[in-house]
């Protein structure tokens, strides 16, 4: 048995992706539109055969959907976690909880998904501004 993906309902493809592509770095593997259905599957991953996150949007759902849902969070080993954060920061997304440990933070996607990031290895050193700065909101 392995580990195949994490599937993730989104509200708005244009957005979701950006966050995840552009911000947080994956790439498109596979997009499916079932039109019978009325819903459209987007897979990324790191790299092509890595676990992939599923964003499934129902073309014509109103429904808003509730934080949680008996989901935690997506989790994705970083190089530098200062740097990871540093850019996603520049590019506008919140860092709710910082790296002030040098080894783990969390930010949310567009539609409130944590998203927790690990510093590969062990910790890096605790570095300013990082080290003193406050949560900016709840993971």
């Amino acid at each position: 048995m392995k580990f195949l993906h994490t599937m993730v309902r989104v509200t708005d493809v244009d957005a979701s992706l950006d966050f995840f592509i552009n911000k947080l770095g994956l790439i498109e593997t596979n997009r499916y539109d079932v039109p019978e259905g009325k819903f459209t599957l987007i897979f990324l991953a790191t790299e092509k055969g890595a676990p992939e996150i599923e964003l499934t949007y129902n073309w014509d759902s109103e429904e808003e959907y509730q934080s949680g849902r008996n989901f935690g969070h997506l989790a994705y080993e970083v190089d530098d976690i200062y740097a990871t954060c540093q850019h996603l920061m520049d590019n506008g997304v919140v860092i709710n909880r910082p790296p002030r440990c040098g080894h783990m933070a969390f930010v949310k996607s567009p539609d409130g998904i944590s998203i927790e990031l690990l510093q590969k290895g062990d910790a890096l050193p605790p570095k300013e501004p990082w080290h003193n700065m406050e949560n900016t909101g709840t993971w």
